[in-house]
């Protein structure tokens, strides 16, 4: 069975596929999409709550012909105690795909040990490779072309710097595609913060090179850049550090000045929900090239082709 756990789970051909049918959706939107889940009914277990996770992959999979059911701990005997084992057994009988949202990514890796339909990571404490074939996706639309037999090329050679929490679900999920696709990622937070030896082991698992570039020196990390990006400093389960926190990141906010040091047609990125003040500043989330809500739509294409691929993969299976 093909899950979509990291990005790590595609092959390169496969991650190309993603961003040419990425593309074709989001070109022939509310004209033709091919109904690849037609009669599927695909459930969305989330144990943390979302905006734009929730509601694109509700809608892509409407769009793709399939139905969606959302389901939550809060109301599941997964909640209280049952196994995930029980649970991935019984979903895999009622339904033919299961997006989970989640914490620890050994609660995934188990679902997926279980299940005999496609697992998509929609988040965990660890990754976040939806968002990140996202943002792949968006800037690919202006340095290049997601069809494109050159991407991978013209991806090469661009500084993307990642600002703030550098220890982060996103920062891990954006170290492990710089590996994969071959671009220069630098990380800048406080001391403290640098890559963690979960994501570290994760990536040996996976036979990827684990040099990071990391630095304390935020205007170091921005000089040149193509692209800055940053996250919230207080992900979901990290509330209690919320003051702490905020204090040691405020060096790596993303002000103007910051923005000023990469190239003259950088683009700044997000994930959102942002906190203007905190990670970045109201200025540069009003500039041009802050991008964020094209971001924000590009979910839904992108993550309709994640799950095209994985039904197809099933589909081939049989």
């Amino acid at each position: 069975m093909k899950h979509f756990l990291g990005s790590t789970d595609l092959q390169l051909h496969e991650i190309k596929e993603v961003f040419s049918l990425a593309a074709d959706f989001k070109r022939l939107r509310n004209r033709h999409t091919p109904p690849v889940l037609d009669k599927q009914t695909w459930g969305l277990l989330f144990f943390k709550n979302s905006t734009r996770t929730r509601v694109s992959f509700e809608i892509g999979v409407r769009e793709l012909g399939g139905t969606s059911l959302y389901l939550d701990d809060r109301t599941m005997q997964v909640g209280r105690g049952e196994s995930i084992k029980d649970t991935a057994n019984v979903l895999s009988r009622y339904m033919h795909g299961l997006i989970i949202r989640t914490f620890e990514h050994e609660i995934i890796e188990e679902f997926a040990k279980h299940s005999s339909i496609p697992v998509i990571n929609a988040l965990t404490d660890l990754l976040h490779p939806c968002q990140t074939f996202t943002d792949i996706f968006t800037l690919l639309e202006r340095w290049s072309d997601p069809q494109s037999d050159s991407w991978m090329d013209d991806l090469k050679g661009k500084k993307i710097a990642f600002f703030g929490d550098t220890a982060c679900n996103m920062a891990n999920s954006w170290v492990i595609l710089s590996k994969l696709l071959g671009f220069q990622l630098v990380l800048s937070g406080p001391e403290g913060f640098e890559t963690t030896q979960e994501a570290i082991q994760f990536m040996k698992s996976r036979n990827l090179d684990t040099e990071i570039h990391f630095t304390t020196d935020a205007k170091e990390a921005a000089d040149q850049a193509d692209m800055l990006y940053t996250d919230v400093w207080v992900s979901m389960g990290k509330e209690k550090e919320s003051e702490e926190r905020i204090e040691l990141m405020k060096p790596y906010s993303v002000t103007e000045e910051l923005f000023s040091l990469a190239k003259p047609d950088a683009y700044f990125m997000h994930c959102m929900p942002t906190h203007p003040g905190w990670e970045v500043s109201e200025t540069v989330l009003e500039n041009p090239r802050a991008i964020l809500y094209d971001q924000a739509e590009n979910r839904l294409h992108t993550q309709k082709a994640i799950m095209a691929i994985l039904a197809e993969a099933k589909r081939s299976i049989r």
